[in-house]
């Protein structure tokens, strides 16, 4: 009877009522979030529906990061707007939940117009949990299991050694060989083509794609993204959907067409009688697969596989050896040891190959090292999302939350890694491998042990989700290392100086800036270079060039 005489109360006085909305409703949202804010992990206090907007820097958020997990601990709270997302800033913590809780932080968190609009989520990338991405990741790791890199390896030789000829004459467009070189080698594993100019369309094309998604993923650019719903209005009365669907289907196209061409080139080469004439690649073992089992992708789907690993392993590889030469010029002694390995174990006669990297731990920890120091998807990537409510340590995390793994703070811990900003490949030596090469250094000791502890890092990610590229990657780093390593000097510009923080914002990060002074390192060494460019060129010959 009370509730009924409110009610009355309330229809009778219009702005009652519109006051109690105002004053009611969002009090109890305020109620709602406090008491979510108090069972999660802390971090810096929100403001009500407007959160941490205000805190988070502009400029290389993950060291403001990095900041709070000392203030807050290894596991904090972010708010944007009302939703939380969780900083894990602890290889532990990052295991703990994105590995060994795979089946409720491997989502991600709803990507409106960057997935769903742009592409009707055709690419792995943006693709939630669920059937359809559990396809896609079981085609490409399929088609990058260890069989499938031994095949791509003569290539990526070639291709290290490439660069390495082409620096003879032009070392002063160092990055931009890097560049070349990272996107023949990727182009070459998908598609079986190689790249001979960043000038290429199909690269142009490439680079102009991954412009238009970054631009998708600007918070607050679009409206969608915090009310669904206007994703679904129809594109004749919403301009801006129609924008982001042509730039989706151009992409889709483009990918098509080039699985098309792999396609024809199968299918011509069984006509002429010589189908293993036809390069292995990504898209070749895919189409097979596809021919021996029902694949239930469309074709646009199915042409992202092979297009996903651009992103994925170009940019990021390119950024990862940018980041090689910094610390090389910055820390002399570190490339002298490289050398001396290098002359002793492959000598001045070739160059090195894989063939060489179980000899070459110096080398492989080398690269360990640049991975750690200063990691290209500095924010673990694209973000997880949990799919179900999970307790963790005595807090609850509600289903849907962002969690992202700081590996700009997981990298460089302490506790794991101690002088953290000091390159030093000697953290992940044995004490048996430091006597062989005659290092008079003790192993490092953290007070903690990585949980990775074979890879040492956490720069590709975690659990489910982890990179899938991550050993071609980690094999182009190397190889390229190894030649450049042996070939040349690698010295900074006399008077210049180097600051090993001044990276370039964004979701993949690299120096900002960069110049060395590249010099081969003998004219024997050069005429080695020569000659072997002339044997990579025939293996290469192959793989025929995209224009």
């Amino acid at each position: 009877m009370a509730a009924n005489t409110y009610l009355n109360v309330l229809m009778a006085h219009p702005v009652l009522t519109l006051v109690c909305t105002l004053l009611i409703v969002p009090a109890i949202v305020v109620a709602y979030d406090f008491h979510r804010w108090l069972h999660l992990p802390p971090g810096p206090t929100p403001l009500p529906f407007v959160g941490n907007k205000f805190d988070i820097p502009k400029s290389q958020p993950w060291v403001q990061f990095e900041v709070w997990s000392k203030k807050y601990g290894p596991i904090s709270t972010l708010w944007i707007g009302r939703k939380p997302t969780l900083i894990i800033s602890d290889p532990d913590i990052a295991v703990d939940l994105l590995e060994k809780r795979s089946n409720k932080y491997s989502s991600r968190p709803r990507m409106v117009v960057m997935g769903e609009v742009y592409n009707g989520n055709s690419s792995i990338l943006t693709q939630p949990y669920g059937k359809p991405w559990s396809i896609r990741r079981r085609l490409l790791h399929q088609s990058l299991n260890p069989r499938a890199l031994r095949l791509y390896k003569p290539a990526q030789e070639a291709e290290a050694t490439r660069l390495c000829c082409a620096l003879l004459n032009n070392p002063q467009a160092w990055e931009r060989e890097l560049e070349r070189f990272t996107s023949s080698v990727v182009f070459c594993v998908a598609y079986g083509h190689r790249i001979d100019s960043l000038d290429a369309k199909v690269i142009r094309d490439r680079f102009r794609f991954m412009h238009n998604m970054a631009g998708l993923n600007i918070p607050g650019k679009y409206l969608a993204e915090t009310f669904p719903v206007l994703a679904k209005v129809p594109a004749v009365f919403a301009p801006w959907k129609r924008e982001v669907q042509a730039m989706g289907a151009e992409e889709g196209r483009a990918n098509v067409a080039l699985l098309e061409v792999v396609e024809q080139e199968i299918d011509t080469a069984r006509i002429q009688g010589k189908p293993d004439s036809v390069p292995d690649s990504l898209c070749k073992l895919l189409l097979e697969q596809r021919e021996k089992e029902a694949i239930p992708l469309t074709k646009t789907h199915f042409s992202y596989i092979p297009a996903s690993l651009f992103g994925a392993g170009s940019d990021t590889t390119a950024s990862t050896l940018c980041t090689a030469i910094l610390a090389l010029i910055t820390h002399p002694l570190t490339l002298k040891t490289a050398q001396t390995e290098l002359d002793t174990v492959v000598g001045a006669g070739r160059t090195p190959t894989f063939a060489d990297e179980p000899n070459l731990p110096y080398l492989r920890a080398l690269c360990k090292e640049t991975l750690r120091w200063r990691p290209v998807a500095v924010l673990g990537g694209t973000p997880h999302a949990s799919t179900e409510r999970d307790v963790y340590k005595g807090w609850s995390i509600p289903a849907g939350t962002t969690v992202l793994g700081n590996s700009w703070a997981i990298n460089l811990n302490e506790a794991y890694y101690p002088d953290p900003h000091r390159f030093d490949p000697v953290r992940f030596l044995s004490a048996a491998e430091l006597q062989t090469l005659k290092i008079n250094k003790q192993p490092y000791q953290g007070s903690k042990v990585h949980p990775a502890r074979a890879a040492g890092h956490s720069s590709f990610g975690w659990g489910r989700r982890i990179c899938p590229g991550a050993d071609l990657a980690s094999n182009s780093l190397f190889v390229a290392l190894a030649k450049l390593i042996w070939a040349y000097e690698i010295l900074p510009i006399e008077g210049q100086e180097y600051d090993i923080f001044a990276y370039t914002d964004g979701f993949n990060v690299r120096p900002k800036e960069l110049k060395c002074d590249i010099r081969v390192r003998s004219r024997k060494h050069a005429e080695i270079l020569e000659a072997e460019q002339r044997e990579a060129m025939e293996l290469l010959a192959k793989f025929s060039a995209f224009e």
